[in-house]
């Protein structure tokens, strides 16, 4: 019962998703279906239910992303093998790429969840596995680019775990292509105003690891200033992470 996860940590994890309540749920690092589904079901029998759920099998066998939902999904265009260059060899993006369409209140609008590589490495020519975290980051770019050409006039959500700062080639590479704009960083806070969502303990490291990016079509619908980073007496027990929400109108 202790494996993977002890009891102790999803009783926590649970309690953060209740506090945070939120009609879409973008999950990273979650195991294969049936782990999704436990979490499902203890949600459930704790007064939350997401009769919706997609789950994504991608290259990573043990690593995975998903989305639970009380908001029906309209459309499911998800890719679980996206390629890109890295030292002259094709290589997978690692999780995949949710792509989710949701009907709500007239908007038709798309959610993206990605879960990037993380900065451990095994080769010395890409420290801190920079270069093929901008990899992963510019394949998603361009098939987020050939759905919505147009961001500026486009309705989508790029959610999830980056693994890396606002400052980083890997964000940048979600944020703009040349001229075109792609999205735009939403802010969230905690309720010390700081916006680190990461919490690396072994050298007592706060950084920033997961966002929200709009599209500046999607921008207006976000409500301001209701991006918040959860912070409660189960978060640190929960996850090194921390679960980020924003408000849609």
């Amino acid at each position: 019962p202790d494996y993977p996860k002890p009891e102790e940590e999803k009783t926590a994890l649970r309690k953060v998703i209740r506090e945070a309540n939120a009609d879409i749920l973008a999950v990273q690092e979650i195991g294969t279906l049936p782990y999704l589904e436990e979490l499902r079901q203890d949600l459930r029998a704790e007064g939350l239910d997401y009769p919706y759920l997609h789950h994504l099998e991608a290259a990573d066998e043990e690593r995975h992303i998903a989305v639970l939902s009380k908001i029906p999904i309209a459309e499911e265009r998800s890719v679980d093998l996206l390629f890109f260059n890295y030292f002259g060899e094709k290589e997978a993006v690692k999780r995949g790429l949710i792509e989710l369409v949701f009907d709500t209140n007239d908007h038709r609008w798309s959610l993206f969840v990605v879960h990037l590589k993380s900065r451990y490495s095994d080769r010395r020519d890409d420290p801190e596995s920079e270069q093929r975290r901008v990899g992963e980051a510019r394949a998603v770019r361009n098939l987020i680019l050939k759905r919505y050409p147009a961001p500026g006039d486009s309705l989508f959500l790029i959610a999830g775990d980056l693994n890396d700062t606002r400052a980083s080639r890997t964000v940048a590479s979600l944020l703009k292509r040349g001229k075109t704009g792609i999205s735009v960083d939403v802010p969230a806070l905690n309720p010390w105003g700081q916006t680190w969502t990461y919490h690396y303990q072994k050298e007592e490291v706060y950084s920033r690891s997961d966002y929200f990016l709009a599209s500046p079509g999607m921008l207006p619908l976000v409500r301001p200033g209701s991006g918040v980073i959860i912070e409660c007496d189960a978060a640190p027990v929960a996850s090194d992470h921390r679960l980020v929400a924003i408000n849609l109108e």
